[in-house]
């Protein structure tokens, strides 16, 4: 596609994608895309009669200060405002590259807008999907043999994480503290976690629910999820290795989760679907899948230290590597009647791929901390440390376009 607003071959946002998400500038907040390095006010968009032939006048598809009501209308309605979009900032379509006043109103430099959380976050899942990393962490605690616990090849495990510490990308997170046992014959201490992690992980949102009472089939799951974005589940491994038993992460998760600021939706990912992996063994029905469930996305995580230049990749992953996709997640995760909401953010858990450098957290990176990585600075890690910056970035890619998400990043800040 061409439009009259210049697109970068490697731009994350070219007129294939259209991403939403919610600016803010001058104390004002708005509901916005984005196409190459420009933002998109949709807010003024619609205000200028752009979108009446999806809408009526009376009704509004961008009012408020989040996507949740945008979300709400369902993948009918996003669908159609992503076409009309493509139409509109068509390269041959005068309708707006024409009109100067109007140009003026709603489209600007991405540099000049701060992006703030897209979404209010109505409750948060995070899955423990990709078979590596589980062999891997089970691995480091249980054996080789005892890897994978029983029923993981034929449930997709998850825990409920804290919504309220959901933080947009370019969030200080502040070293949580909590109760450890560094030495198991005596009591535990509290203080600042040591081995603070990051999580390599893909999440998305709930467009439209389900009641209470009801479930979502695996077939029907897509329509009823509006986009993703990159999730960074921070973790503090010490003092998860102390609580988690029997219950699973409590204080060591639900300090922080850093998403990534843009939305890109279903349709804009279509053209790189994927089959993933095989199942080894027989799932039961309510779990079964047709076509190709997955997508190809491309993964990376950067770390940079206070006295680096540059940030340094540390992980390349995909997507596509996770055994349970989105629609087993959604499926699972209603089937006992359990009811979802506009908002619900559910993450992938941590995406690990075959290789060392596909590793998606520094537990596996560094194998609990026994094999340093050595950064190009000299320094060593473990674990992350105070002034750390996370940086992680997703796109799709053919031979003509990218669909990117942009990147989420976080630093850590010192315990207080």
């Amino acid at each position: 596609m061409k439009s009259f607003i210049h697109c970068d071959r490697n731009s994350h946002f070219p007129p294939e994608n259209f991403p939403f998400g919610v600016y803010e500038m001058n104390g004002e907040k708005s509901i916005c895309t984005a196409l190459g390095d420009y933002v998109i006010d949709l807010k003024a968009l619609e205000s200028l009669g752009y979108f009446d032939e999806i809408m009526n006048k009376d009704g509004k598809l961008f009012s408020g200060v989040s996507l949740n009501h945008f979300m709400s209308l369902g993948r009918v309605i996003s669908r159609a405002v992503r076409k009309l979009l493509q139409d509109l900032f068509a390269e041959s379509n005068p309708k707006l590259r024409d009109n100067p006043g109007h140009r003026n109103m709603c489209i600007i430099p991405a540099k000049r807008v701060r992006m703030v959380l897209p979404v209010d976050i109505s409750g948060y899942t995070d899955f423990y999907s990709s078979r590596e990393h589980a062999s891997n962490v089970g691995e480091m605690f249980r054996g080789k043999e005892n890897a994978l616990m029983p029923n993981w090849l034929h449930i997709p495990i998850a825990y409920h994480g804290r919504s309220s510490s959901v933080v947009v990308s370019g969030t200080d997170v502040k070293r949580p503290k909590g109760q450890t046992r560094p030495d198991p014959e005596k009591p535990p201490v509290f203080g600042p976690s040591k081995q603070l992690d990051f999580e390599l992980e893909m999440g998305f949102f709930v467009g439209t629910g389900n009641d209470l009472g009801e479930s979502i089939p695996a077939g029907e799951a897509e329509e009823h999820i509006f986009g993703m974005v990159i999730v960074n589940d921070w973790s503090a491994r010490d003092v998860q290795n102390w609580e988690y038993q029997p219950l699973g992460p409590f204080l060591a998760k639900n300090f922080a989760t850093s998403v990534s600021p843009w939305v890109v939706t279903l349709d804009a990912l279509e053209p790189f679907r994927t089959e993933g992996p095989k199942f080894e063994k027989e799932l039961l029905p309510y779990l079964h899948t047709k076509g190709n469930p997955t997508f190809d996305i491309n993964l990376e995580v950067s770390l940079k230290s206070e006295t680096m230049e540059a940030p340094y990749t540390i992980c390349k992953s995909n997507y596509k590597y996770l055994y349970y996709n989105m629609r087993q997640h959604l499926a699972h995760h209603t089937i006992n009647g359990c009811n979802t909401r506009t908002g619900d953010l559910m993450a992938s858990g941590t995406i690990s791929g075959p290789s060392k450098d596909s590793r998606g957290s520094m537990l596996e990176i560094t194998w609990r901390g026994t094999e340093p990585l050595k950064l190009p600075s000299g320094e060593e890690r473990k674990f992350i440390e105070d002034g750390d910056t996370v940086i992680m970035s997703a796109y799709c890619e053919n031979k003509d376009f990218r669909i990117g998400f942009g990147e989420v990043a976080g630093k850590i800040l010192p315990a207080d």
